[in-house]
């Protein structure tokens, strides 16, 4: 699942050295861009399977090159957040090139570390007029980069609750039920202590936006409560999706992207945002601070927000679109569509879990932003619970 890898839990409570910096005034945008000029050349680092593909092609990147002329070398060099932090921050902290001139940074602690230690390039918006036209309401302005400063959304997720059918009986709605008795051993919670931190939250009446020490120590509390009485099987990664299938475990936190792909393929689970909530994450695009290209990294940013580009690659993809557009234009591919992908295309542009309605994005809410000292409170909460 792209971003939340259980490697991304593992977040380090060491200081990192650096100078945070207040976002960049006007002119301190119009100072970096001032003479900066494309080159016709673009180095790319993402997730594995986040670009649509056939045999050994990228129809998107191949699109974009004829149109641009800008060649794209594209790499899925990014597996997990604290491994990938890990690797280039020493190299942005002495200025140094990383290898790369855009590259995909999920919501959370390693992004919101980047942003505060001045290793991304701030956007020149003037240039993003797909953006602006074509991005959702839910993905501009957030929380984690006000105004869309250093950040534009690639694609997105929910985490929720998804369940087996064949082993509950009636429906998921609530929260609760992942600490009902009943399913001793068979509840699976995810590893990311950002993940299980926020459903803690959930649980106990608590809006993770407004959270602080007292709230996450009450979250943690609860966790532990279940993870004491045994209801918990185990504190899964991506490795969930096979337990729920095999009857392993009966109802478990889940990513959205991931139980569409196997409902897709035929496999009866169910998915649901609990009424008290679920969790929005967001996989950004953003140029590093020792970007060699970053006129050409911004001129991909922007094409990718093209309704009919990013219609592409939802289809490909299946996780939550930035461009809501998109839904008119699978509706209209699949009502030209036969066969098997006649069926795809309607399961796509019918699907909660790519077009979310109002009533689930209502409820949904991202991490808590975490300063420094923050966030070595909040490890120490959370940490023990799946480590332990």
């Amino acid at each position: 699942m792209a971003g939340m890898s259980a490697a991304a839990l593992a977040l380090s409570a060491c200081s990192i050295p650096g100078r945070k910096v207040a976002a960049p005034q006007k002119d301190a945008v119009a100072t970096y861009w001032e003479g900066k000029k494309r080159t016709g050349t673009l180095r790319w680092a993402n997730w594995p399977l986040y670009m649509d593909k056939q045999g050994k092609r990228y129809p998107t990147l191949e699109a974009f090159t004829k149109e641009t002329g800008i060649q794209v070398t594209y790499q899925e060099a990014i597996q997990d957040m604290s491994t990938w932090f890990g690797k280039i921050q020493p190299q942005l902290a002495a200025g140094q090139d990383i290898g790369y001139d855009l590259m995909v940074m999920t919501n959370g602690l390693h992004l919101g570390k980047a942003i505060e230690l001045g290793y991304l390039v701030p956007l020149d918006h003037s240039k993003l007029p797909n953006f602006a036209a074509n991005a959702g309401a839910k993905f501009k302005n957030p929380s984690f980069d006000p105004g869309n400063t250093y950040t534009l959304p690639w694609q997105s997720g929910l985490t929720g609750i998804a369940y087996n059918p064949k082993y509950v009986d009636g429906e998921i709605t609530s929260i609760q039920e992942l600490w009902n008795p009943k399913y001793k051993g068979k509840v699976g919670m995810l590893v990311d202590t950002q993940e299980i931190a926020n459903f803690g939250m959930f649980a106990v009446g608590v809006d993770p936006d407004k959270s602080g020490e007292a709230e996450w120590r009450k979250a943690g509390q609860k966790l532990q409560a279940q993870r004491d009485a045994g209801l918990v099987r185990k504190y899964y990664e991506n490795d969930y999706v096979d337990a729920l299938v095999r009857g392993d475990i009966w109802l478990c936190m889940a990513w959205s992207g991931d139980i569409y792909q196997q409902v897709a393929d035929g496999q009866d689970l169910k998915f649901v945002v609990p009424q008290e909530g679920g969790t929005i994450w967001t996989d950004n695009m953003c140029i590093p601070k020792t970007a060699q290209n970053p006129v050409d990294a911004l001129i991909m940013m922007d094409y990718v927000y093209q309704p009919k580009i990013a219609a592409a690659l939802a289809e490909y993809i299946t996780y939550i679109t930035p461009v809501p557009s998109t839904q008119n234009l699978v509706r209209e591919e699949a009502a030209k569509a036969t066969g098997d992908d006649k069926k795809s295309l309607e399961l796509m542009a019918n699907s909660p879990l790519i077009y979310p309605s109002d009533a689930d994005l209502a409820r949904v809410r991202s991490y808590k932003s975490l300063s420094e000292a923050e966030e070595k409170v909040f490890q120490g909460i959370f940490q023990p619970i799946t480590q332990g």
